[in-house]
């Protein structure tokens, strides 16, 4: 479980690196495809707020109920997918707006966009370099085994990463696979 959580972190840093790239965009006040901009954000709210933090919330609310030694284990990893669905959510507004020819400064845009991707670096880093460590070293087979009995997989594949691209991601994917704009 933990290796597809894994490779879905993989997916993210790639997305983030294309984020990185409209930042250093708007900061050179060079033209910006903010319909792509649109598309990470959509994806990564989609994928990663409705079902790749859920699987992971799952994982960890089980470890803090049977495997955590400190009971004063802070909630962090919840609280940090709670102000990434914040931010990512305000992001995309201001990026709407955009799209419908709002007059957004520059700076307002680069600021929260630099934001979002400063949060989700170092959520994913917390994750890579801390969580998935704890919960190797902590959690059983048989805890895995509880773990797939309640997970809550819709089934859904992944629109932009999976077998068949979805219709409103190919845009992104094009970009993805080919590495330029």
């Amino acid at each position: 479980m933990l290796d597809g959580l894994h490779q879905e972190h993989i997916n993210m840093a790639r997305l983030l690196d294309v984020l990185r790239e409209k930042l250093f965009a708007i900061r050179s006040e060079k033209p910006v495809r903010y319909h792509l901009l649109r598309d990470v954000l959509s994806y990564l709210s989609e994928a990663s707020d409705r079902q790749h933090h859920p699987k992971e919330d799952v994982i960890y609310d089980y470890y803090l109920k049977y495997r955590c030694q400190d009971p004063d284990m802070p909630t962090q990893l919840l609280e940090e997918h709670q102000r990434l669905i914040i931010a990512g959510a305000e992001l995309r507004e201001l990026v709407e707006m955009i799209l419908m020819d709002a007059v957004i400064p520059l700076d307002q845009m680069a600021a929260k966009l630099e934001q979002f991707i400063v949060l989700q670096q170092r959520h994913l880093d917390y994750e890579e370099k801390e969580v998935f460590p704890l919960l190797r070293q902590s959690l059983t087979e048989d805890d895995w085994r509880h773990i797939e009995q309640s997970w809550h997989n819709s089934g859904a594949e992944d629109p932009l990463f999976g077998h068949q691209v979805a219709e409103r991601y190919r845009d992104l994917f094009e970009r993805l696979r080919h590495n330029h704009d």
